[in-house]
Order: C-alpha cells, then structure tokens, then sequence
C-alpha cells in the first residue's frame, strides 16, 4: 500500500475533503494506493480498529453523525469503497468479493492484523464478503440494511403490488425499482448527469420515516458526487454485479464470527430471516421508527446497538 497526499477535488469546494473532514473532530484524511486504484479514507481515534463501509447513495460522510462517538472506544477507519467519492473508478472489480480484497490490501498496509467491519447498504454486502472470504482478519461484523446478494434478489417484483407502491416504502411489500434501473448500463449517467438531487430527494423521502433528518447540506454533498457521470457509472457498477456476488455466495461457509445485523422498518422482517441462515453466532435488532438511512434518523440508537455489541465478550 502506498500512501498517497493527492486527491480529487468535489466540484464545489465546500464539498472537498478537506473541508468536510472538519465535520469530524479528531479524524484526518487519508489516500492510499490499493489494488491498482486509490482508495480513500478518513481515520479517528484509538483502540481497536473499526473499518466502516458506506453505502448508495453517500460516500463515507454517511458516518458523521456516529463517528465522533464512535471514536471515544475505538480506532475508526472510515472508507470510501471503490466507485465512491474521492476513491477510484476504474471500469472493473465492482463484484463484492472484489471489493473486499481491497479492504483486506488496506488493512494488511496499515499493519492490522484483526479488525471489527461496520457496513451500511453497499458497504453491508461488502463487510459481509469480506468476512466470508478472510473470516482470519474478522473479529466481529455489524451489518446495518445490508446483507450479501442471496438468490432471493432474483424474486423482487418488476412492478409494485397494487396499493403499496406510495409515497414510503411499505415493510411488507418493498418496491426497490433502482434494484433494476441501475442494472442499465450509460442510460442513467445521461439522464441524472448534473440532476442527481432530484432522485436524492425522492429516496430520501421514500426510504426514510423522517426525511427531515437527511438536511439540505447532507444532501448537497453527495449531489455534489453523484451528479458525475464517471460517479454514476461506477455506483450503478455494483448493482449490476449482483448475479457475480450471487454465485460467490454459493460458496461461502456460514460465518463463525460474532454478528450484529441492524435493520429498520423496512428491513428489519428480512434481515431476521435471512442472516441466521449464513451466520451461526448472529443477533439481529430492529430499530423500527427509522428508515434505511438510520445513522442520520435514530445516532442514538445506532451507536448504542453497536457499542453494545462490540464490547460484549
């Protein structure tokens, strides 16, 4: 791994890292050469090492409201994965299990033998891949609205049940139409190029129970990201390696580790479901007055879950 002090500038430049990072105290910027690509990462605090995936569509500024807390017990290591942010894009590598090597190349560069890996969204199926393949290097998982591609992606319906496609997301009867539109490959990049804001505002206010909690400035740094074609194409890059991450799945043992899954109202039914059938040692919470973007509607709660856990022997 090499360390790295250049970067790519956001195209706004209150959206640059360096001046975002000054929304979490005690954190610094970090770019390091990884897997071919340059992977960007923000790090904070002291103890034992805690790597956090974000998820679509955000960057690691997703973390924000929990880091600080976070990072009065642990080392937090905070990673755009590859396609977000200041990361690479390069046009390949976007399957889970991929992507997990570069998290292993990150940690293996910055000398950690074992860590506990936090992921949200994306950044829940890659935690979960890479504890799947270098189960060695995982102490314990947290996966928060995220689990791995299972085959029962292949089941969600083309078209919403009648009554339940409104203006949220019903929990019995999820309608996730972007599952399909960003398996389309140039179409959306020409068509949200510049106007991203327009499908971040409609998500935030389908998937959240209080849309309020996303602000306006939130909302404007990863418009500021996602209004780039090369940011779209890559982001769109990890939906459509879902049938890849689908089949690696096959061959995964169940995970031995410790896991905590957190899901929201939307999530919550399938994740307790779901998870036991890959994890022996599992627990999974429902924080059910919030939406997928949890972090920002119910910190408290969140980090409870997860401060809780990982101190747990």
């Amino acid at each position: 791994m090499t360390q790295t002090t250049d970067h790519k500038a956001l195209p706004q430049n209150q959206y640059t890292d360096d001046e975002l990072i000054k929304n979490f105290p005690g954190f610094t910027n970090h770019y390091a050469r990884i897997n071919g690509l340059n992977l960007h990462y923000i790090e904070g605090g002291s103890g034992e090492p805690l790597i956090c995936l974000p998820g679509w569509p955000q960057t690691y500024y997703s973390y924000h409201p929990i880091a600080a807390e976070l990072a009065k017990a642990y080392r937090v290591i905070i990673v755009d994965i590859r396609g977000m942010g200041s990361s690479g894009k390069p046009s390949t590598g976007y399957d889970k299990k991929t992507m997990a090597t570069d998290i292993l190349a990150l940690i293996q560069g910055l000398g950690l033998s074992k860590v506990h890996l936090m992921g949200h969204d994306i950044g829940g199926m890659v935690a979960m891949s890479f504890a799947f393949n270098y189960p060695q290097f995982t102490d314990k998982l947290i996966v928060a609205d995220g689990a791995h591609p299972s085959e029962g992606m292949m089941q969600m319906p083309l078209m919403p049940v009648a009554g339940t496609f409104t203006k949220k997301m019903d929990a019995n009867m999820p309608y996730a139409w972007w599952m399909g539109f960003n398996q389309v490959k140039e179409l959306p990049e020409k068509i949200l190029e510049g106007r991203f804001q327009y499908l971040l505002d409609w998500l935030f206010q389908y998937v959240m129970i209080d849309e309020s909690k996303m602000t306006s400035f939130d909302r404007s740094v990863y418009a500021s990201v996602y209004n780039e074609p090369e940011n779209i194409r890559a982001s769109n890059a990890w939906y459509q390696s879902f049938a890849k991450d689908i089949e690696d799945a096959k061959t995964y043992q169940p995970l031995a580790m410790p896991v905590l899954g957190i899901g929201s109202y939307v999530s919550y039914n399938y994740m307790k479901a779901g998870l036991p059938y890959v994890a022996k040692d599992v627990n999974v919470i429902g924080i059910l007055d919030s939406g997928h973007y949890m972090f920002e509607e119910q910190p408290k709660q969140v980090l409870d879950a997860v401060l809780n856990f990982l101190a747990s022997s």
